[in-house]
């Protein structure tokens, strides 16, 4: 649909550079107002139109689709999941996953292909035959079938229905209309990262957290905050004595391994500012150095509520390379495995070109109002069952941002040491890491 966009009146241009400062800005007035009623009339002459033919208003929007960094992002191609360089692609773990579903179906059909060419070659073999050799080989085909049959039912007729179920498998979903808001799911993570990390990705167990800040730190405020929305942490001031001994951070975390810590929480500053949080794995590492930005206390926040001391919920979202799945799961060691759902509390992490953006609620469950629309699916379609029920959530804070900035090894930048990942090897503004 085309429409034809009118001209300006000659009446509100004028033809010459006028001197006179009140009487171009009277003219630019004037010529602003008739652009603006050009443009109201041609949207609603389009509006009409797109009323008596709906067809145009799906093909508008089709056609107005906005081009953003995250529709443009690249991938990296790999061949397989066991490349030791993996770490360092920006690899897409579910469209690989969905990949190699996709070669193994295609391989399962081309072995029963060639099984049913075996069969029908020996079928003709036998009809050749004659005698009561041919009689019995019969007699045991259909017993081998009767036996496959039997096997079927035992396992609730599930081979059967898999013939029906696999071309629905194949088949493209329709994209979610927030695909910035996926959920991770940890369960893609490669093996060959799983193990080269084997005690940040083995089972869940309850967390030990050790907070501190850098020498002569002033965050101490900030750092108790800290051990609110960690459980299970206690804040332990770095010495600033004049002559006191000033422990590195490889000899505190050798101190807290020594007593059962989990994690070592070092809270850095600048300006009297949160500037940066490292993360240490114990015993023995790896290191997670991130950078901090907006920090905001929860006291500020218009609103805010009071968090109490149960164990909180965890929510990842979209962390999908396999650097994301490795943070990932460096932040789920800091949450008990087991929330308290009571307490109705919920951490959130999510990953949008690579800032981690961390919020905590706490939620309600109410009735929904007349001018509130029901909770809609991945589909776009209400979900059944909840379709008079609304969430309701006040924020308890702090909220900040987060990005990562280099992976080490071990504990703490040693001359020489070799690092996992570092930021910035990357000029490409379409590629992101997690």
């Amino acid at each position: 649909m085309g429409v034809q966009r009118g001209k300006v009146s000659t009446r509100h241009a004028l033809p010459f550079k006028s001197a006179n400062k009140d009487r171009r800005k009277d003219f630019h007035i004037k010529q602003k107002k008739t652009k603006d009623a050009l443009k109201r009339q041609e949207r609603f002459k389009r509006r009409k139109e797109e009323d008596r033919n709906p067809r145009l208003r799906e093909e508008r929007l089709a056609r107005n689709v906005p081009h953003t960094i995250d529709s443009k992002r690249q991938w990296d191609e790999v061949e397989g999941e066991d490349g030791a360089d993996m770490l360092g692609l920006a690899v897409d773990l579910e469209r690989l996953n969905k990949r190699r579903k996709l070669e193994e179906a295609e391989a399962e059909n081309s072995e029963a292909g060639d099984d049913n060419e075996a069969e029908d070659e020996e079928d003709e073999e036998d009809e050749e035959e004659t005698g009561e050799g041919v009689a019995s080989k019969k007699t045991r085909k259909a017993r081998a079938r009767a036996d496959d049959d039997s096997d079927v039912d035992s396992m609730l007729d599930f081979d059967s229905e898999s013939e029906t179920e696999k071309p629905a498998k194949t088949q493209q979903r329709a994209p979610s209309p927030n695909p910035s808001t996926a959920s991770t799911r940890l369960d893609l993570t490669p093996e060959a990262l799983a193990s080269r990390f084997p005690t940040l990705f083995g089972a869940p167990r309850d967390p030990k957290v050790l907070i501190t800040t850098s020498i002569n730190s002033t965050l101490h405020e900030q750092a108790d905050m800290l051990t609110g929305m960690f459980p299970n942490s206690k804040y332990v001031r770095r010495s600033a004595h004049r002559f006191g001994h000033k422990y590195s951070v490889r000899e505190i975390a050798s101190f807290a391994s020594n007593r059962d810590y989990t994690t070592l929480i070092v809270l850095n500053e600048d300006q009297k500012r949160p500037c940066g949080i490292d993360i240490v794995h114990l015993p023995e590492g790896p290191m997670f150095h991130f950078s901090i930005s907006n920090w905001i206390e929860g006291k500020k926040l218009p609103g805010h509520g009071n968090a109490t001391n149960h164990y909180p919920e965890l929510i990842l979202n979209n962390f999908r390379t396999p650097l994301g799945m490795l943070t990932a799961h460096l932040f789920r060691t800091l949450f008990p495995p087991a929330p308290e759902l009571e307490g109705r509390q919920v951490v959130t992490l999510h990953n949008q070109r690579d800032y981690i953006f961390f919020r905590r609620h706490r939620y309600v469950f109410r009735d929904k109002r007349a001018t509130e629309k029901s909770v809609v699916g991945p589909d776009g379609k209400p979900i059944e069952g909840v379709e008079d029920i609304r969430a309701g959530l006040q924020e308890l804070g702090p909220r900040f941002t987060m990005k990562l900035r280099r992976v080490d090894t071990g504990i703490q930048r040693r001359s020489g040491q070799e690092w996992e990942w570092k930021g910035k090897t990357d000029r490409i503004r379409t590629k992101f890491q997690l």
